[in-house]
């Protein structure tokens, strides 16, 4: 007979190797459907005429401890007048036991291929390098097993990212790879195998669209991301709108998430499986050189472990602009 012990214990492995799973840096959540695509994609750092400071913060779960939270601060801008632009990404992700907390260093540079300045066409690449410090706080497991070794584990790793972005008047892509060095091996996957590979594939793209004197606008994009090791993946599909006032703008959009991967279930009646969804809505407005912007994440599946949502707010200060210099709807840019 299984006892009471055990079954702790049992859930406690699988609460560690959920953790240990996802020590993959900066988490890939929604963050950049506001206005911030340099969390994803290095070579967005300093394309923009302003520089940008933005804040984030995510809570999941309100009422439950120990639920997940990740807090984000980022800054990025060109170098003077040249072509490149540096940046810098800090964050803490708390998920129950386990932690991880890093910072970023980016450098891009971006090539214009216009004839003038006037249509945007440019194309851009971009190089991050990161320290992670990882944490699995093992202390309040020797209540349920004593064979625990009941420390605090910690590991820290060196990785980059690399990627590239391309402009063309309305329409960009993004393509990105991040950790691209192998680490420590402190990652396992499904079959309880540790692997080192934490590779992921990022690519985002989009347009944005408008009449001629409106002050209405549309942004359809998409973002697919693809694990290397454990060959997972998902795909955003987003839809945002713009609408131009004279103190700045106000937005709001939706996104949906995927999972091309499925996960079993018990319903009573058979064995089921289900796909993580997202459903994302996203509202904020920029006045001035000042942004605000609040989504929330609900998760679609049958089997979920709590009903509520992720809560994320944004605040964000554009400092030093320059003056607008394409004839675009080009958000990220202008």
């Amino acid at each position: 007979m299984i006892s009471f012990k055990n079954i702790v214990s049992i859930g406690l492995l699988v609460v560690i190797t959920q953790s240990i799973n996802s020590q993959e840096g900066l988490p890939i959540y929604s963050d950049y459907l506001t206005d911030n695509f340099y969390l994803l994609h290095p070579s967005m750092a300093g394309v923009s005429n302003c520089n940008k400071l933005r804040v984030t913060g995510r809570q999941q779960w309100f009422g439950n401890d120990d639920a997940p939270s990740l807090q984000t601060m980022s800054l990025n801008g060109r170098i003077g007048e040249s072509a490149s632009g540096v940046g810098a990404i800090v964050f803490n992700d708390q998920n129950g036991y386990h932690s991880q907390s890093g910072a970023y260093l980016t450098y891009a540079h971006h090539i214009m291929f216009s004839r003038n300045t006037i249509d945007l066409n440019m194309l851009s690449f971009g190089l991050s390098a990161g320290m992670i410090q990882y944490k699995l706080d093992e202390t309040a497991f020797l209540e349920f097993d004593p064979i625990i070794a009941g420390i605090e584990q910690s590991s820290s790793d060196f990785n980059v990212d690399f990627g590239f972005s391309y402009h063309f008047i309305d329409f960009y892509a993004h393509a990105t790879v991040k950790n691209v060095l192998k680490n420590e091996g402190i990652n396992i996957n499904e079959q309880g195998v540790v692997y080192d590979n934490l590779r992921t594939y990022l690519f985002s793209t989009g347009n944005v669209f408008s009449r001629f004197g409106s002050d209405w606008s549309y942004e359809p994009s998409l973002m697919y991301a693809y694990k290397d090791a454990t060959k997972e993946s998902f795909i955003d599909f987003n839809f945002k709108t713009y609408y131009d006032l004279d103190f700045g703008n106000v937005f709001a959009g939706i996104s949906y998430r995927r999972s091309f991967d499925g996960a079993q279930y018990t319903d009573g009646s058979g064995i089921s499986s289900q796909k993580l969804q997202y459903i994302t809505p996203v509202v904020g407005a920029e006045y001035n050189n000042f942004m605000l912007a609040y989504t929330y994440s609900y998760q679609s599946n049958s089997v979920v472990f709590n009903n509520g949502g992720f809560h994320q707010i944004t605040l964000g200060l554009n400092f030093g602009c320059k003056k607008e210099k394409y004839d675009c709807n080009c958000p990220s840019v202008n």
